[in-house]
């Protein structure tokens, strides 16, 4: 992975770590071990459904730049749509709080997305690749007069 697509990954990935650890903390106090279970687990799949998306998007702008936009809004529509399935499938469970689940899965997807958002705005990516290859100078191409 290039060194701006660590970098992008690890800023939207250790805020959302962070809000993680103080969700599982505030489940353990509202709603005990069950609680902090859920807040856990949801953690664990924001972490892995958001890092599986940004590394295959940038994969994408790789490869086909030309789909980058449209696969980047696909991509996004698809990681919701996966994540409202986790928050139905497991809202009746046992083994957790489910409450707690949904609403860490909630928050924390705000904060993978605003932090992510916030990396790339800070990040000085060049949208168009300067030719090195070819150390010309420019010269006048038309008559003189």
């Amino acid at each position: 992975m290039p060194s701006n697509d660590a970098r992008t990954l690890l800023h939207a990935a250790v805020p959302t770590a962070a809000a993680g650890v103080i969700a599982v903390g505030i489940s353990a106090v509202v709603a005990g071990g069950k609680g902090a279970l859920g807040a856990a687990i949801a953690t664990g799949v924001v972490l892995l459904f958001m890092g599986i998306g940004l590394y295959v998007l940038q994969r994408v702008a790789k490869s086909l730049p030309q789909l980058f936009q449209a696969m980047g809004l696909m991509l996004y529509t698809a990681q919701l749509l996966l994540l409202f399935i986790f928050v139905a499938v497991f809202k009746d469970t046992t083994l957790f709080h489910p409450k707690a689940f949904a609403i860490t899965l909630v928050a924390l997807t705000l904060v993978w997305i605003g932090a992510q958002t916030r990396a790339h705005m800070k990040a000085k990516i060049l949208y168009v690749e300067p030719d090195s290859s070819t150390d010309t100078k420019p010269g006048k191409k038309g008559q003189s007069s």
